[in-house]
């Protein structure tokens, strides 16, 4: 069993994770998106960009947000001026850190949901009278549905397992910035805490695996729903 401080690392783990997930849905909806329906010049470089924190080394984008949230940077600078907040070492960072990493993978399942929902459904509709708008809140998201909730699922399972770009971000702050992976990573320091290892390994893959099985869901059903259609 986990002890009450092991507990506190995975609430702190769920909250950034799921703190995270939330704030970049919208952002990588609108992403993938743009990517599957717009066509405009530099289109390759966004996608480019877009997917970057995937191939780059983790501590390297923990590097440049470092360098961005700085209180001399230019987004830490802003905060601390109009807002007297600073994310430096702080459980919202690591949220920012989790969600930059998880943006790649959630922009991926999303895109390939929308490019797979069938275009001539929606000329259909518009050629009955529907707008563009009313085209996408009752045809477009309700057919692409599952595979961006499959898209969130995975994301949220990147973001408890962040671990590079978080410490090089906001360091390992017991409490405040320590989720699972930090916290195995402090435990496999000190001799003698296998055993605390061994929990907190088993709880992450536990996590990791039922966000894998819940995404896995989705998608097939994603699957089925064009087979029918």
């Amino acid at each position: 069993m986990l002890t009450a401080a092991e507990w506190g690392i995975v609430a702190l783990s769920l909250k950034v994770g799921g703190v995270a997930m939330a704030a970049v849905l919208p952002i990588a909806f609108a992403l993938a998106w743009v990517l599957a329906r717009v066509r405009f010049p530099g289109k390759l470089l966004l996608d480019a960009v877009v997917h970057l924190p995937l191939v780059v080394p983790p501590v390297v984008t923990g590097w440049v947000l470092l360098l961005a949230f700085a209180p001399a940077g230019p987004l830490g600078g802003w905060l601390e001026r109009w807002f007297g907040v600073s994310v430096l070492f702080r459980w919202t960072g690591a949220a920012i850190a989790a969600g930059i990493m998880a943006l790649p993978l959630m922009v991926r399942a999303m895109r390939l949901s929308i490019e797979a929902v069938d275009r001539r459904l929606e000329s259909a509709a518009r050629t009955l009278g529907a707008g563009p708008t009313r085209v996408f809140w009752t045809l477009t998201l309700p057919l692409s549905l599952p595979g961006v909730l499959a898209g969130a699922v995975l994301g949220f399972a990147r973001s408890i397992g962040e671990f590079g770009a978080t410490i090089t971000f906001v360091s390992n702050v017991p409490g405040e910035t320590q989720t699972l992976p930090l916290a195995i990573y402090s435990a496999l320091q000190q001799p003698g805490a296998e055993a605390t290892v061994w929990r907190l390994s088993a709880m992450s893959v536990g996590l990791s695996l039922i966000a894998l099985l819940v995404s896995e869901l989705l998608t097939r059903r994603v699957r089925r729903g064009l087979h029918v259609l």
